[in-house]
This record gives structure tokens, sequence and C-alpha cells, in this order.
């Protein structure tokens, strides 16, 4: 009978280890930096007013949309070597304006690439024309990126192009590649700098725009990112490429009311630097916020919040040792949140 009780003792003993394991299959933060083949790794360069995503797939591919400024070339590249990576599956290049081209040509020269995806818009520019030149020598042969076609279409991995749908805009910007990726049950929307026009024909196609992560449009310009469309995304994320301090205003007031309003979380490469988000295709994963790593169940309670002082209007970070008393605390979810209600950065805890 002892020996029966002490088998059964143990029996529960493994049991509860097993659920216990289970319930610890959040990555750490470290391993966002790697990509144990399985897990979608992707990460949001912080290149300052300009854009470049690399992309590490569960299938052992890798894509990179955009690549920075001139400038940033060696800081794309050392980022993608950092990784082990030597070989660009699917370059995209969403337009041509600098900010998202500016990197190209020297990441062409370094690794080896396999299909190149841009829209059918030339520029009269010395940077558009290395990007060409480079692409001609290594032979390789851009396809026309536009609606319709599927980089990647697997069971359980899909790679979309949804924008272009015209020939012709008036504006460089709505020739944007505009991207979906759907991993098993996680979404991401890759919107370069499409503006209304762009977002409205995706509408107006009926194209399934749902997604858990958003790379909001032009930065967080005005003039993308519109109620209509992002009613239809419905991001619970959306990330931000944007440079503090920037000559343009990015992100626009407008658009962070709209996401504001919606209650998306916003991520700024201009408040977290990179910003490194990881799926295993149930839950995700953020990098950059706290040191912790937040999932879509569990993202209100880990969360950054900033704690604001009702009487000075200084607001504070939430492990800051000058907290006002709990009945003068205002919380707020953003830096932009805090100042937009009038109030300025605690000189020791936040700095500007």
């Amino acid at each position: 009978m002892k020996k029966f009780i002490a088998f059964f003792l143990i029996i529960i003993a493994m049991f509860s280890l097993l659920i216990g394991c289970e319930s610890l299959e959040i990555l750490e933060p470290e391993q966002t930096l790697e990509n144990d083949y399985g897990n979608l790794v992707i990460h949001f360069l912080d290149v300052g007013q300009a854009d470049s995503i690399l992309i590490q797939l569960p299938n052992g591919t890798v894509s990179l949309i955009d690549g920075g400024n001139r400038e940033d070339s060696q800081q794309v590249i050392e980022y993608i070597k950092s990784l082990n990576i030597n070989k660009i599956d699917y370059l995209i290049a969403t337009h041509p304006h600098e900010d998202h081209i500016g990197g190209l040509p020297e990441v062409v020269k370094t690794f080896d690439i396999g299909n190149v995806y841009m829209p059918n818009k030339t520029a009269s520019t010395k940077i558009f024309e290395s990007l060409i030149t480079e692409i001609k020598n290594k032979g390789l042969k851009v396809i026309e990126g536009k609606a319709g076609i599927d980089i990647i279409s697997e069971q359980e991995l899909k790679f979309t192009i949804l924008a272009p749908n015209s020939s012709e805009y008036s504006e460089t910007n709505d020739y944007s590649i505009v991207t979906k990726l759907e991993y098993k049950g996680t979404s991401f929307l890759f919107a370069g700098d499409a503006e209304k026009p762009s977002e409205y024909e995706m509408l107006e196609k009926g194209y399934d725009l749902a997604a858990d992560v958003l790379k909001v449009g032009h930065h967080g310009g005005r003039t993308s990112t519109s109620e209509e469309f992002l009613n239809k995304v419905n991001p619970q994320y959306a990330v931000i490429s944007v440079e503090k301090g920037n000559s343009y205003g990015h992100p626009h007031k407008e658009t962070m009311d709209r996401l504001i309003n919606k209650s998306v979380e916003i991520l700024r490469t201009d408040e977290m630097g990179t910003i490194v988000i990881v799926s295993d295709g149930i839950n995700i994963n953020i990098k950059g916020i706290t040191s912790q790593n937040i999932t879509k169940t569990d993202s209100n309670e880990n969360i950054q919040k900033y704690i604001g002082n009702k009487n000075t209007k200084v607001y504070h970070s939430e492990d800051c040792n000058s907290l006002p008393n709990k009945e003068n605390q205002i919380e707020f979810k953003s830096i932009y949140e805090a100042e937009n209600a009038g109030y300025k950065p605690h000189s020791s805890c936040i700095g500007k």
C-alpha cells in the first residue's frame, strides 16, 4: 500500500511539473535575437526617420523590407550580420524614396539575394540608380510588386502583397508595396508609406486587412492610417518607425489620436529603439517596452506605464523613486498621451 501511495505521489509530481513547463513557454528576452526554427521574428530597426524591417520567417528564410537612409546602410548590414544571416531570400523595396531604399544598394552588394520586389515606379535619383545597378550586377531580376502576388503561400505561413492596386498615382507614397504576413493564428500588416488613396483601394477590394500588428504607414503621418482603414485592420499593436524631434512632426497628432481612440498599443522606435516581435503562431512577444516580454493575453498588465502628478503636471516612469502620493496620481499609457494632456517629463526618470 505504501509503495502504491509513493508511486501515486510521484505521478502527481510529474504531472504538475509538466503543467508548470507548459505555462513557461513564453520566450525569454535574449531569445528574441535568435530565430529558432518554427518562430517568426520581426525586427523593426531603429533607423531614425526611415524604415527598415528584417523578418526571420519560421521556415528558415529571411525577408528585408526597406533599408533605411543611405547613411543607415552599415548599421543595417551589421545588424543582419549579428544574427548570422548571409542571405536575404525576399528583398522588398516598398517605393523609391531615399529613406526606404537608401541602404539597399550596400545590402545587395553584401548579401546573397533571392527575389527582389519593387513597385512599377522609378525615380531620377542617384540612390535609385545605384540600387538598380547593384541589382543588375548581381544578375537579379526585379519582380513587380503589386496586389495579388503571393511571396509565400504555405499551409500555416502566408506572405502576400495587398498594394499597390493601380498603375498610376499622384503621390509616390501610394506606390508603396503593402504586405500582410500570417503565421498560424497571428498576423502582421506592413504599410510602407501608403496613404489614403491606396488604403481606400484595399478597402474597396475587400481584402482581409485584419492584423494583430500594424506597421503604421508613412511614419505616422496624418495622410495615412485613415479611420476606415484602421477599423478594418483593428490591430492590437501599432509600430511607428520615426526619429525623435524630426522636422516633419511625425507622428502627427491626428494619427496618434485615431490609434489612442481605438486603444491600440503604440510602439515607437524613437522611444524604444529597435523593436523585436516574436510569434510562435499563437503568442506575440515584444522586446523593448519593459524588461519583461509582453504577450497578447497579458499585455495590459505588463505594458510600460507613466504616472503623472496632478499637482505639478509632471509625469514619471512607473518605477521612479519620486512618484506622487496615490491620490495625486494619474496613469498614462504612453509618453505621447502624457504630453498631449499637458504634462512634462520628470528630469530624473524620463528626461528629454
